[in-house]
């Protein structure tokens, strides 16, 4: 893929982002770090003290007069997960806020499948007119080259 002078990228995954620039041109991409952030994400089982809940089940006439009482469990939250969600629509607030500014013209959103879903419900019609593609990769733990070699290696499907 070509990115134009000036072109943003943002490589996220549920826990941090890196906003970058292109400062090349599209035969050399050339990417430098312009915003980064974190949230700290602790293991689901740091998250929760509770084993998950349980309920009573309605009463059930059974065969021969009897009523029947049961208990179910209730699913377990997983925080970890809630907290992943939290960190994605935070940041979409952010490139939508600096869409809506003029902080860039043309946005790459790079991102693993679940945030980058979790991304998109947070995109606003200015932001939505930004974006210029959308990968669906984890590239969190890259080096730059490494994130430019897979820009420069993604072929739209």
């Amino acid at each position: 893929m070509d990115l134009d002078n000036d072109t943003w990228v943002v490589v996220a995954d549920g826990e941090k982002y890196l906003l970058l620039r292109n400062r090349g041109d599209r035969e050399h991409l050339h990417l430098e770090v312009v915003d980064h952030g974190d949230s700290p994400n602790p293991p689901a089982r740091d998250l929760s003290s509770d084993r998950a809940g349980r309920r009573n089940d309605a009463a059930r006439d059974m065969p021969g007069g009897v009523t029947a009482w049961g208990k179910s469990a209730m699913e377990q939250t997983d925080w970890h997960r809630v907290a992943e969600a939290r960190h994605a629509d935070e940041l979409a607030g952010k490139l939508a806020d600096w869409a809506a500014s003029g902080r860039f013209r043309q946005l790459v959103v790079v991102a693993d499948p679940r945030s980058l879903g979790t991304l998109r419900h947070g995109y606003d019609g200015a932001l939505r007119s930004v974006i210029v593609a959308e990968i669906a990769k984890d590239l969190t733990n890259l080096p730059l080259a490494g994130i430019e070699a897979s820009i420069r290696a993604w072929e739209p499907g």
